[in-house]
């Protein structure tokens, strides 16, 4: 089930994006986007991806030119933050809040 996160959008900080990156090291992608770009049926399997695990891989096969664009695109279609584009991979995280085993951001040591 999808909800809005307008609301919980928030932008992560430098030691967050390093920690999800740590996280992400072993992940395989689960999205894959061709020559098709952003189709919808891409844009449900991200949101429903996001969903489940929260942090996602995502692997570009075409489109070198237009890696970050269609990151950007959709992050912002699916309500996600961007962790990081490496090479042919971008990283993508929306916390579930539905979910009980979510993964929890580390916050900055006072």
């Amino acid at each position: 089930m999808s909800v809005t996160r307008s609301e919980k959008q928030f932008s992560l900080a430098g030691y967050q994006r390093s920690y999800l990156k740590k996280l992400a090291h072993h992940l395989k992608p689960v999205v894959m986007i061709g020559h098709g770009g952003l189709s919808p049926e891409v844009l449900s399997a991200l949101g429903e991806a996001l969903d489940h695990h929260e942090l996602v891989k995502i692997r570009f096969q075409d489109n070198k030119e237009e890696r970050r664009e269609l990151l950007e695109l959709a992050a912002k279609n699916s309500g996600a933050e961007i962790v990081a584009l490496l090479g042919n991979v971008g990283i993508l995280f929306r916390s579930n809040y539905e979910k009980e085993d979510r993964i929890h951001l580390p916050k900055r040591k006072a």
